[in-house]
């Protein structure tokens, strides 16, 4: 095992806390990305078309 000498704890508890983080923010954007999803189903629903389906290309 690594010695971590005198600053053990504090060096785990950091990397647990950045790891616990991490994990929070990865469940943030995979919860948002299902709300929008849904959102965005909902507007086509609804009639709300998206421009980039409209298939022209506005670009000169």
């Amino acid at each position: 095992m690594i010695s971590l000498g005198p600053y053990a704890g504090f060096i785990v508890s950091s990397y647990a806390v950045v790891a616990v983080v991490v994990a929070l923010l990865i469940f943030w954007v995979m919860l948002d990305y299902r709300r929008q999803k849904a959102r965005l189903r909902d507007l086509e629903r609804a009639g709300v078309t998206r421009r980039s389906r409209q298939g022209g290309s506005e670009a000169s």
